[in-house]
């Protein structure tokens, strides 16, 4: 990995385009599927850990040419989000999940208060300070996280393509679903395959919403990306979409997109 690729930081986390000049700072917190050698697989076999509960599968790619469209800078998580979600709090249930859709996770069983607080502190804490550095450094900044989701969960079909989600502030999404049939003929809907109920929009809770930031949450469907030439395709749809929708806004701000 090169500087300009992205670097570091911790066991747990990568900044991708570090010296981005975009308002925008993009999220992957589901980024990597890597279980390090220490938690044993978590007991789960191969299959599992390659499916959709481990990670956003094609999420990461999205976001990587999303950060160079932008000129944006990139945190991603490095680990599986099974080790610990970061996009979740401490004290959440699902921080640390056992049982993921119909998948026991048995590394995760009867954990200890002081196993669980290592996992806070060198898998959550690191994550949640980067970002926090990188919104802080940022002017006038604008956070976009980057998710996929499997398109059946427990048996069902979804027919949403792109969710548009937020939380009590909607100004960023509610831009983006006004000019959606300009940028996309996908299935686009708010809050969808989750919403705030769920719990998903705590990296927006935590970075966004204390300091008034305009801010969104992607959600989509990991079949559309499942090649990089999808996943390159999307990223340029999305990179137009966002700039046009951010624009629209009236903030101030530096949010365009290169060809």
């Amino acid at each position: 990995m090169t500087q300009q690729d992205g670097d570091l930081v911790g066991d747990s986390v990568e900044r991708v385009n570090p010296g981005g000049s975009s308002s925008v700072v993009l999220v992957c917190e589901h980024a990597s599927n890597r279980i390090p050698e220490q938690y044993d697989n978590l007991g789960l076999s191969d299959a599992a850990r390659q499916s959709h509960i481990a990670w956003d599968p094609g999420a990461m790619a999205v976001a990587r040419h999303l950060s160079q469209r932008l000129d944006a800078v990139l945190i991603a998580g490095t680990l599986s989000r099974l080790i610990y979600d970061c996009n979740r709090p401490p004290d959440a249930p699902d921080a640390i999940p056992e049982r993921s859709e119909a998948f026991d996770v048995p590394g995760n069983t009867g954990l200890t208060p002081h196993q669980r607080a290592h996992r806070v502190g060198t898998v959550y804490q690191p994550f949640r300070a980067a970002l926090a550095r990188t919104v802080a450094q940022a002017k006038t900044p604008v956070i976009v996280t980057i998710h996929s989701f499997t398109p059946v969960y427990l048996g069902q079909r979804r027919a949403v393509e792109i969710g548009v989600l937020h939380d009590n502030d909607r100004r960023l999404a509610d831009a983006m679903l006004d000019i959606a049939p300009r940028h996309t003929d996908a299935d686009v809907q708010r809050n969808q395959p989750y919403g705030p109920e769920h719990g998903v929009t705590h990296t927006l809770r935590e970075h966004a919403l204390p300091g008034g930031h305009l801010n969104v949450m992607l959600e989509i469907r990991n079949d559309l990306i499942a090649t990089d030439a999808n996943q390159r395709a999307m990223a340029g749809m999305l990179a137009i979409w966002i700039a046009d929708a951010f624009a629209r806004t009236h903030t101030k701000g530096a949010v365009t997109c290169t060809a």
